[in-house]
């Protein structure tokens, strides 16, 4: 005992060393945000000691700073980018030079060239890191970056973190993480790109010397974060010229001369003008083009409701149109290389048209004249755009509501309730333009309490409508409004969110496959039985043969279809749509066909006459024989494989292939239960009933899927939105079973179930003729004889 004992000592201790050592290992390796935070205040400690003249200190302080760099952060980034690295060496070099020589200007544009290259050092390592799969090493220098200001008009900048944690989950591909990653960071620096050109205008105009030279710095190294994206998109020439206009900027910002600081500022400029690095998707362009035709209709409605005889008459209704033009800008700087794309004239007219409609706002013209040019815009992005980008979208309304309610807590914060309940009924007018329509008929109890909280409020809430009465404490009139944001912001994924619960279409195709599997496995099962003599089963290894190819060809038609639908992907949601109306379709044949007795009989009966021509009574196979026995078999299997595929790709363009594929092995191994049963045990199973189930089933599937069908076209515009008025369901019910509350669904799922059900009693009639023609034919012969 006591041995053993001793032994589990041993072995405790073996284990814990290593761990001790990866442990001490994972502690020693540096912390690249607390690391560069650490270099950041040693230059800040630098630039103070130089501004006190104190040379020893600052140099000590910059010597600091850059050791640090070099033994904790240089190592990592100069295997990912030499490149960076050398960059770095030399910020460092200019900085010791600018501190040797008191040049405080020069010192502060070097102090930013280091900052930025830390952080595009850093980009290049979490790039290279979710390539290789490194969750872990992307995920720790992933927190060493810059963050934009997020607003209701542009991008979160928390993507980036989401996907990296996803990939250490591995719940997403690398591709979609890297794509994702490079997309907020790319998005976040060129926003800082923007912030640091309009600082540096602003701190050269205020004769702030160091200011001007830290911003033009940093605009620059933002810039070579951004350039391996204005490369890819404009050509190496293209850069270099701008490369040389940053640099040219920089020098004029130390310099503090005019003329060459507005001739800098000016190519910086052009060089740069509908440049974005991280091109937007498909939804992202449609959701800012919303914004943009929205707002941009909102600004003379609401300039006109504020202005009399050139006279402000309502601050709220100027604020207002200014924030619904802050926001058409914003929409349309985002859209504006993309647009280009369609019609570079018109896109140039359409930002000096906004210009100029902003100009008109803050000289209080007349709102005929503001009318006149939005006008003008309006033709253009009807003329330039899409069709489609001109619908606006939920996404888009909700944008513009949430942008009113700002107002209203600005108003009450001011102490102006009147103000205030204006820019209420504002946002609530804009509700009822089309956002309440779909909640009404998607998710009615979203609905109701939207409309409470905009009005009495709700047993938790009081109503905005009531707070505002009373003129309650700004306090009480912000959680109304947070409560409303919460509120649209689940709408906001209601409305977005056109698919199934991915449970339920696990078991739509789970059903499908074991139904069609079923009845393969029937089919070849009938084929072999009848094959039982000595002689003739050497003709049931062609079939079983058959039937593998078949299998095989399934697959090989799987990838062939999942690889078309990513060729159709820019469809979006009208992709979705079409499959499955295909599907449907597939699906009301099914039934029908399935329902018709004969139809069976007689696909069944013409496999056999097949195989009978194909034996032909000869005892020794030939190799006609072999072929022909082998293309029964494949043909019996890949007629339920092929529609078993086609049906299955709706359920792919819903739910993503992942989710579909577990139902597909699910019902799989259902199928493959049912045909070690039927081959290997030789056991009879009850085929009918268990047809009879699966097809009651494939109904319940055919329902759920037109009510999700509806629901996609009615998102998309193909149908219209006819709420049933006081029908509330559940959310859940459209997530599972398709059922919305609006006339459009409820009414097609009746008429296929209409269609299924008559298809089956019309079915049973047919035979009941048939069997007593039949049997009167026989009573004829019998008496006649």
């Amino acid at each position: 005992m006591r041995r053993i004992l001793i032994g589990l000592c041993l072995l405790s201790v073996l284990f814990l060393i290593p761990a001790a050592f990866a442990q001490s290992d994972s502690s020693s390796e540096p912390n690249p945000p607390l690391v560069a935070e650490d270099i950041r205040q040693a230059l800040f400690n630098t630039q103070i000691a130089m501004m006190s003249g104190d040379t020893e200190n600052a140099t000590a302080s910059l010597e600091e700073a850059a050791q640090l760099y070099h033994d904790d952060l240089s190592p990592t980034i100069t295997t990912t980018s030499p490149a960076i690295d050398q960059a770095m060496n030399e910020a460092f070099a200019h900085a010791l030079e600018a501190v040797e020589q008191g040049d405080t200007a020069a010192f502060s544009a070097a102090r930013s060239q280091i900052w930025t290259g830390l952080l595009n050092g850093s980009s290049e390592i979490v790039y290279s890191a979710i390539t290789l799969g490194d969750g872990m090493t992307a995920e720790r220098w992933l927190r060493l970056r810059d963050f934009r200001v997020s607003t209701r008009f542009s991008r979160p900048g928390a993507d980036a973190t989401l996907a990296v944690n996803a990939l250490a989950n591995e719940s997403i591909t690398t591709d979609d993480v890297l794509a994702a990653v490079r997309a907020d960071l790319l998005d976040t620096y060129q926003a800082q790109l923007n912030t640091a050109l309009a600082d540096v205008q602003e701190a050269h105009d205020n004769d702030f010397a160091l200011r001007s030279a830290e911003e033009a710095g940093l605009a620059q190294g933002y810039f070579e974060i951004l350039a391996a994206a204005y490369g890819e998109q404009r050509g190496e020439t293209t850069l270099a010229t701008a490369r040389t206009a940053f640099s040219t900027l920089v020098n004029a910002a130390m310099t503090g001369n005019d003329a060459a600081f507005t001739a800098a500022q000016t190519s910086v400029n052009e060089a740069i003008a509908g440049f974005r690095a991280a091109p937007l998707s498909e939804s992202e362009i449609i959701r800012r083009a919303g914004q943009l035709n929205r707002f941009v209709m909102l600004v003379p409605i609401e300039y006109a409701r504020g202005v009399r005889n050139g006279i402000v008459t309502s601050d709220i209704e100027i604020q207002e149109a200014l924030t619904f033009h802050e926001g058409a800008t914003a929409a349309f700087t985002d859209l504006q290389t993309t647009i280009a794309g369609y019609d570079t004239e018109a896109t140039a007219q359409i930002g000096q048209l906004l210009a100029q409609a902003l100009t008109q706002i803050r000289d209080v013209v007349e709102p005929s004249e503001l009318q006149a040019t939005i006008d003008q815009i309006n033709g253009l992005l009807t003329t330039t755009l899409p069709a489609e980008w001109l619908n606006t979208t939920s996404e888009s309304d909700i944008d513009v509501i949430l942008s009113v309610l700002d107002q209203v807590e600005n108003a009450a914060a001011q102490g102006d309730y009147r103000l205030a309940e204006s820019a209420r009924l504002d946002a609530y007018a804009l509700l009822e333009l089309g956002v309440e329509q779909r909640l009404r008929g998607f998710a009615p109890d979203m609905a109701v309490r939207i409309e409470s909280l905009f009005w009495q409020g709700t047993s938790e809430q009081t109503g905005l409508s009531v707070l505002l009465a009373n003129q309650a404490p700004i306090a009480e009139v912000r959680s109304a409004r947070a409560e409303l944001e919460t509120a649209f912001g689940e709408a906001r994924l209601l409305l977005g969110s056109n698919s199934s619960a991915p449970a339920a279409i696990a078991g739509n195709a789970a059903i499908i496959v074991f139904r069609e599997g079923l009845e393969a496995v029937l089919i070849l099962a009938s084929l072999l039985a009848s094959l039982r003599s000595g002689e003739q089963k050497l003709y049931r290894r062609p079939l079983v043969l058959g039937s593998i190819l078949a299998f095989v060809a399934t697959a090989i038609t799987w990838w062939i279809a999942t690889n078309l639908l990513t060729l159709l992907l820019p469809l979006g949601e009208r992709l979705e749509a079409i499959t499955s109306i295909v599907a449907i379709a597939v699906l009301l044949l099914v039934t029908n066909w399935f329902f018709h007795k004969s139809y069976w009989v007689g696909w069944m009966a013409n496999f056999h006459v097949r195989k009978r021509e194909l034996i032909g009574g000869v005892a020794a196979i030939t190799i006609s024989q072999t072929a022909g026995l082998v293309l029964l078999g494949f043909t019996s299997v890949y007629r339920e494989g092929f529609e078993t595929v086609l049906f299955l790709q709706s359920l792919v363009v819903e739910a993503g292939t992942i989710v579909v594929l577990q139902g597909v092995a699910l019902g799989l191994l259902g199928t493959a239960i049912v045909g070690v049963i039927t081959f290997s045990l030789q056991r009879r199973l009850p085929y009918k009933k268990m047809l009879v189930v699966t097809g009651v089933f494939i109904g319940f599937v055919l329902l759920t899927m037109i009510g999700n069908t509806v629901h996609v076209m009615q998102s998309i515009g193909w149908l219209p939105i006819s709420p049933i008025q006081g029908v509330y369901l559940p959310y859940w019910a459209g997530q599972w079973f398709g059922l919305f509350a609006t006339w459009q669904g409820v009414i097609l799922q009746i008429i296929a179930g209409v269609f299924v059900i008559g298809s089956y009693f019309l079915a049973e009639h047919q035979n009941k003729r048939t069997r007593e023609g039949a049997r009167t034919t026989a009573e004829q012969r019998q008496t006649a004889s």
